[in-house]
């Protein structure tokens, strides 16, 4: 066994990645130099490569247009005894790299020094935005995947996924013409006003995005209603291929949701800010475009919901439709009966601000909680650990409104204790929206439950979800005052964040029985 570890290296420590670009000595100037979050998909699920001593794996980017080579070196190799041998680590990465990664380091280090190209490259695409910090300028450029540079680079770049997006997957660069075009890549770069060297580009490598557009059907006008005329049947001409796209139907003008699908900003720029810009910058181009009806993201982590929730917070609140939101505390709301929802809220001004603003519905919802939340003085929010509950669960009578516990049982006024103070009524039917928008969320799962255990469930779930709201109001808060408000939130990918974890979206356990439910937020 000791033997087995001598020769065992970790994955994640023993690959080092760098971007380098041309210096005035003979050897290419390290701009920095970092190590993967996941190996898992190139070493297999121990994140270990046995067979090597001191085993180091260089792979090095030009900064500028991402040309990667491979340098492996070692103390010892081991000697193979039947069919145990050292791991071909050389094997495993040409499945990821193109082969011209695999040239002499020299020749690479003489390319980088002196490439033609360098000095008149720009990142493909289109520039969306630029800005500065910390005293450096950075550009946003995006541009379809059917354009060749636009995929040379991505191709590039692919290999940053499986080493900081867990769970992520290449996309697929030799689909049809027509299914490319769906995808818009996003380059973020820092462009220097002046280069290092005569031979050097001004541009260097930050980070980058990805977008697809999952075409939406939705219909003109109201459906008609149904006759009792037998429908006529509509068959396609014999000389109909039905080949995509149709030539009278260009896709590109078809209404969709917009969905963010890979986001990275490497680990040297992460927490200054530049993943907050860079989706704030997808948002206002998805915005501006007429065919987006919703904006959505494919699977993210924990750590990019903050992000995009610190970020769309900030956007909102400069909206008056939305700073103007309040629950309605003049409505009593029944212990028995339906949520009067249409009552506590404006729900259709509610609904034509997330049409317009084109954040999806469940999205839509949290920030709106979120700015209620914000509006009601912290003395009548979450009541303390030690305090009584106004929420006491009943064991004989069940209440029909399914977002308020039961009331307490009859019973003679000798019997009675004495009963908290009624919660203030602004948090009170906060709190009950809230479950109302989580019952609906986790019906499934919920009514599995016995009920008194579901009124306890869904007490802990708004409790949970009210704290994790003041922790983002608290992070709204200090980024907002901060200039444009950006500057010190985490970068992360749906990806990834070293520091936060590679969680998703927190899930409250739910047990019932020996079954285990995960209640969704």
């Amino acid at each position: 066994m000791a033997d087995t570890e001598e020769w065992t290296s970790d994955s994640n420590s023993a690959l080092h990645i760098s971007l380098l670009r041309p210096s005035t000595s003979d050897h290419p100037t390290i701009l920095a130099t970092f190590n993967p979050v996941h190996t898992y998909p190139l070493f297999g699920e121990a994140q270990t490569i046995f067979g090597y001593r001191g085993l180091r794996v260089d792979l090095r980017f030009a900064a500028h247009d991402l040309r990667p080579n491979v340098e492996i070196a070692f103390e010892k190799r081991y000697k193979a005894v039947g069919e145990t041998k050292a791991l071909d680590v050389k094997e495993v990465l040409q499945d990821w790299l193109p082969g011209s990664a695999f040239d002499p380091i020299t020749q690479f280090n003489a390319l980088v020094q002196s490439d033609d190209t360098a000095t008149t490259f720009k990142p493909p695409g289109d520039l969306l935005t630029s800005y500065e910090a910390n005293g450096k300028k950075y550009e946003i450029w995006g541009g379809s995947l059917a354009d060749l540079a636009v995929k040379q680079l991505l191709q590039r770049m692919q290999i940053f996924v499986p080493f900081f997006i867990e769970g992520g997957s290449y996309i697929k660069l030799d689909d049809p013409e027509w299914t490319l075009q769906r995808w818009k890549v996003y380059f973020l770069y820092e462009h220097l006003p002046t280069p290092p060297t005569p031979t050097a580009s001004a541009y260097s490598f930050v980070g980058y995005a990805t977008a697809y557009r999952c075409y939406l059907y939705k219909p003109t006008s109201p459906s008609a209603s149904p006759t009792k005329k037998p429908h006529k049947l509509i068959r396609p001409a014999p000389t109909s291929t039905y080949e995509l796209p149709l030539p009278s139907m260009p896709l590109h003008t078809l209404p969709c949701r917009e969905r963010i699908s890979q986001f990275v900003i490497l680990p040297p720029y992460q927490s200054a800010g530049h993943g907050s810009r860079l989706y704030s910058a997808l948002y206002q181009a998805f915005l501006h475009d007429p065919t987006v009806v919703e904006i959505t993201v494919e699977d993210p982590n924990e750590a990019f919901d903050d992000l995009r929730d610190v970020a769309d917070l900030l956007t909102l609140r400069h909206d008056e439709r939305f700073t103007s939101l309040r629950i309605s505390t003049a409505v009593s709301v029944s212990r028995r009966g339906p949520l009067p929802t249409a009552k506590l809220l404006p729900l259709d001004q509610i609904t034509a601000l997330r049409e317009s603003v084109k954040i999806s519905p469940r999205q839509f919802a949290r920030l709106c909680e979120m700015q209620l939340l914000s509006l009601i003085p912290p003395s009548h929010r979450l009541r303390k650990p030690d305090a009584p509950s106004s929420f006491t669960l009943s064991t004989t009578s069940i209440s029909t409104n399914p977002f308020q516990p039961p009331p307490s049982s009859s019973s003679s006024s000798a019997e009675k204790p004495s009963m908290p103070a009624p919660p203030p009524k602004d948090h009170h039917h906060y709190r009950l929206l809230v479950k109302q928008r989580l019952y609906k969320f986790n019906k499934e799962s919920l009514i599995q439950l016995d009920q008194e255990e579901r009124w306890a469930k869904l007490e802990d779930v708004v409790d949970g979800v009210e704290r994790d709201y003041e922790r983002l109001l608290g992070l709204v808060g200090r980024v907002g005052g901060k200039g444009d408000g950006k500057e010190k939130e985490k970068e992360n990918g749906n990806g990834m964040d070293k520091e936060e974890g590679g969680g998703k979206r927190k899930l409250v356990v739910v047990e019932d029985g020996e079954s285990v439910k995960r209640m969704k937020v």
